[in-house]
């Protein structure tokens, strides 16, 4: 992209006087991983005209992902597809955008693309926003014609706790959906010229919509960036379980609505463990239980006799152990059983004790 009319501007750390709200950043503080699961969902609506007829669609995916970082593990995110295409009066426009958002509601990362065709003229915007180490570095090029724009610019993470991007704003409008939270919160959040500015959200209540041959009760929240360039606000409608069922910018002739129902999602109910009373086993009355101990007792019996038979040793052995511990009588069993088999097992040396009762026996007739 490089031309004569291309101009680089890169600021550092600018300076910020804004700060997000305390409700708000415990608000995201508080969204946990069962609650988002449920807002993990695709939907489409259309673009209409104030005439009623469609102009474009809109829509939105949202699904569990991992992020991955150079030179770290990969991390648990939710990763946010969005692409509108609409033509007002005649002009082509679109947009769409990706993202990775953490489970605590932070942008890892966005990229947004916007695009515009005049007749003869075309505007083309592509924005980044990516976490490095301890920042937040946003770069965006901009292509007028055959001019071209680099601009960048850096935050502290520290300055930005309770930052909302466009992607994870879609996130928080169906957890306020969800919970039909009535107070006012205000968020950081980025304008179209890389300021930080105040991000504010405030309940406009209920009311009934039709949707396709269905009336519903719809719930609507107020999105409103105040920036002190271009301030621009919205009012977006949503379905009892955070789906849009339309929204519209203040000011703008084009409204996204939704042309059907779609399937809510809910709360999977989780079916009750089955309880299983204990009985106890009389295995003698079951005749297929009773046959199998049967053959296993005749199998073991024959194994047993089987290798008593190649092992006589083993019945002159365990004879020679009876008649010792009959003639002794010792106490201690353990120890004397030890002491008499232990020379089968190593050459060490019989101990006092074991060769003090071989001597005694060598005495008794029939020990030998």
């Amino acid at each position: 992209m490089a031309s004569s009319g291309a101009t680089k501007v890169e600021i550092s750390e600018p300076p910020t006087h804004v700060r997000a709200s305390a409700e708000a950043a415990a608000f995201m503080a508080g969204a946990g991983p069962d609650e988002l699961r449920l807002c993990l969902f695709s939907e489409s609506l259309q673009s209409v005209s104030q005439s009623g007829g469609a102009v474009g669609s809109f829509t939105v995916d949202i699904q569990s992902a991992y992020y991955e970082q150079d030179g770290r593990d990969d991390e648990k995110c939710y990763l946010v597809h969005i692409s509108s295409h609409s033509s007002v009066d005649g002009v082509p426009c679109g947009s769409s955008i990706t993202a990775s958002i953490s489970l605590q509601l932070e942008t890892l990362e966005q990229q947004h693309h916007e695009s515009l065709k005049l007749k003869g003229h075309s505007l083309d915007k592509k924005t980044h926003m990516r976490r490095r180490d301890d920042q937040m570095v946003i770069s965006r090029v901009i292509t007028e014609g055959q001019q071209v724009r680099h601009d960048t610019k850096s935050y502290d993470l520290s300055e930005l706790t309770g930052l909302v991007s466009e992607a994870s704003n879609l996130l928080i409008m169906r957890l306020l959906a969800r919970r039909k939270t009535p107070q006012n919160l205000d968020f950081l959040t980025f304008d179209a010229e890389m300021n930080l500015c105040i991000s504010s959200y405030r309940a406009l209540g209920s009311r009934t919509q039709l949707i396709g041959k269905d009336t519903v009760e719809v719930y609507g929240i107020e999105r409103a960036i105040h920036s002190a360039d271009v301030p621009i606000t919205w009012q977006v409608y949503f379905l009892p379980d955070g789906h849009l069922s339309s929204r519209v910018q203040v000011g703008s002739p084009v409204t996204l609505t939704v042309s059907q129902m779609p399937i809510l999602s809910e709360p999977e109910e989780e079916d009750p463990k089955p309880v299983f009373e204990k009985k106890p086993l009389a295995w003698e009355e079951d005749a297929e239980l009773y046959s199998q101990f049967l053959e296993r007792k005749e199998e073991l019996t024959s194994a047993h006799q089987t290798y008593l038979r190649r092992h006589p040793e083993l019945k002159a052995l365990l004879g020679d152990f009876m008649q010792f511990l009959l003639l002794r009588k010792p106490e201690d069993i353990i120890t004397f059983a030890a002491e008499f088999f232990g020379p089968f097992a190593s050459a060490r040396e019989r101990s006092e004790t074991f060769r003090s009762a071989m001597a005694a026996s060598n005495d008794c007739p029939g020990t030998r």
